[in-house]
């Protein structure tokens, strides 16, 4: 059982940064890509990103592309989501996930564990 819990969120202006954390614990962290979601007020829970196993590898949903980037730390068992230029439209529940395995995914349905998220909202 892998226990994920993130960190960082909070209330920023448009076009600051924000670095989310997310801290595993209760598995092999490297048997795990991570992926980081969001889901805002009454929409679904959206897929922003994901890196691989060793780090090698990062995807990116196109309305974050440039301006988010994920990185993980395999030994301190923790990955990363630094948030640049925010915009009001990224403020959302932001979720880390864990799925095991080499192969990445971009569905919530592919993710074995999940985090209980963070807020970021941004203010326009």
């Amino acid at each position: 059982q892998v226990q994920l819990v993130e960190s960082g969120g909070g209330l920023v202006q448009a076009g600051a940064s924000l670095r989310l954390s997310c801290a595993a614990s209760g598995g092999t962290f490297t048997n795990y890509a991570m992926g980081w979601f969001r889901q805002a007020p009454g929409k679904e829970r959206e897929f922003v990103g994901v890196i691989t196993w060793s780090g090698s590898r990062t995807i990116y949903t196109n309305s974050v592309k440039g301006r988010f980037t994920i990185s993980r730390d395999n030994a301190k068992n923790a990955v990363y989501l630094q948030m640049n230029s925010l915009k009001p439209e990224d403020t959302a529940v932001y979720y880390c996930a864990a799925r095991n395995g080499v192969i990445i995914g971009t569905g919530n349905y592919q993710y074995d564990y999940w985090g209980q998220g963070t807020q970021v909202t941004v203010s326009s």
